[in-house]
């Protein structure tokens, strides 16, 4: 655990008290610490006012840009922003606080199964996309700005330091920031950058988990850098067998040098879902274990809507048990005619048999039916929208059961709940609008 520095005041910043540090950073140190008005553990990233004075004219600006670039941000992959403040020494951020590993820890450790490797891809492709559809660039996108926490394996993308919205005019123009093994070429000259840089780091931290090596290295600097603008690795199946075909082609153009040629990340992520074998491809011995969610709540988080389904089941199968004998007391009306008479029927009923019908005989009629329509295909997408939607819920059920519906976390929830049918209901306007074309 890094030591705390003696000149910060470490009892307290603003309102909260700070319990221990749990990391150092060139922004600053992250602390972990207490909010008493609701009792709840967050994390706060202070930097002394000085050190941001001393850094530019701009960098006081661009450290509470942070908390305006992800505060605005409601996803389950993405950090929450709770609250900004300065004191007389110290501009600090509270934000969720989060335990668990670090991706890098995890990455250091051995490669990631390729399933794990692919998921946690496919979450911080979502968590993009998001951030992307709302005019944010995270910028420094790598191993050690995502966490690995909560059931399942969830990430969160944290650390949006020199993240910056799109339309502000305060981050100058050649400014290089990232890291370099991970930033995008443009990135790496200093040029202008947008959503698609971010996808490219994204390929080069897929790459990475795929092969435990980096996608660009080198002794030096100038040698990263070099390669990241005008070398391509080499490809992941070369280095590591069994991997789902397409994925190859997939990474060409997340490392594309030329920032057109890049997918968007809601691509990225549809991309990815349809290599997984499953919704929940990872096996659950490669998952994060935080936790197993109770019996009781697996059964009122599923077993209600199925029971919902059953009692509408069985008021149909009674309301037409009660119909189909209300029709038996009735004869039905005898056709009597010869195989001319029938033929004039046809509009209306068809003959079940080519055959003449004899005279006084009832014929066999069936109703014109309409074709059934094709099932859709499930949409992949719309999918992973409704897992996360269980998933919320099973976690407001949990929380529900310590707290009221006024507590910050189940507030939070719904929050949640919400943006994700929002974000379904824009994704089927999205596919309507592509059938209608």
């Amino acid at each position: 655990m890094p030591a705390l520095n003696s000149t910060l005041p470490v009892m307290k910043i603003g309102r909260y008290e700070i319990l221990d540090a749990i990391g150092q950073g060139a922004m600053g140190t992250v602390y972990r610490a207490l909010d008493p008005l609701i009792e709840r553990e967050v994390a706060i990233k202070a930097v002394p006012l000085a050190q941001l004075r001393g850094e530019g004219p701009d960098a006081e600006a661009r450290f509470l840009r942070e908390a305006q670039s992800a505060g605005r941000l409601s996803h389950p992959n993405i950090v929450t922003i709770y609250d900004v403040g300065e004191t007389d020494t110290l501009a600090y951020i509270a934000m969720e606080y989060l335990p668990g590993s670090t991706l890098r820890d995890l990455m250091d450790r051995s490669p990631l199964p390729p399933a794990l490797a692919m998921e946690t891809a496919l979450q911080m492709a979502e968590a993009l996309a998001f951030a992307h559809e709302h005019g944010v660039v995270h910028r420094d996108i790598k191993p050690a700005n995502v966490v690995v926490t909560g059931q399942r394996g969830r990430i969160k993308l944290t650390d949006f330091g020199i993240a910056r919205l799109v339309n502000s005019n305060q981050t100058q123009a050649g400014q290089m920031l990232g890291s370099p093994r991970y930033m995008s070429p443009e990135q790496a000259m200093g040029r202008e950058v947008d959503g698609r840089s971010d996808i490219f780091s994204l390929g080069a931290v897929l790459y990475e988990m795929l092969t435990g090596r980096y996608a660009f290295d080198g002794d030096t600097l100038p040698t990263i850098v070099y390669r990241v603008i005008h070398e391509t690795p080499p490809a992941v199946t070369a280095q590591r067998g069994s991997l789902p075909p397409g994925l190859n082609e997939l990474l060409a153009r997340m490392l594309s040098k030329t920032p057109a040629a890049r997918p968007d990340a809601r691509d990225v992520a549809a991309a990815l879902h349809a290599m997984m074998p499953s919704p929940h491809a990872i096996p659950p011995a490669t998952r994060v274990a935080t936790g197993r969610i109770p019996r009781t709540l697996r059964v009122l988080a599923f077993g209600t809507p199925i029971g919902v389904f059953l009692l509408i089941g069985t008021g149909i199968i009674v309301i037409e048990h009660f119909v189909q004998g209300q029709a038996s007391t009735v004869e039905p009306p005898r056709i009597v005619a010869s195989a001319p008479s029938v033929k004039q029927t046809e509009p209306a009923t068809r003959v079940a048999s080519s055959a003449p019908v004899p005279s006084g005989a009832p014929a066999k009629i069936t109703p014109n039916k309409p074709r059934p329509k094709p099932v859709p295909k499930p949409d992949p997408y719309l999918q992973r929208l409704d897992d996360k939607a269980v998933e919320l819920r099973v976690r407001r059920t949990e929380l529900l059961l310590k707290y009221t519906e006024q507590h910050p976390d189940v507030v939070q929830i719904d929050r949640q709940l919400e943006q994700l049918q929002l974000e379904r209901r824009k994704h089927l306007r999205q596919l309507q609008r592509h059938q209608d074309h």
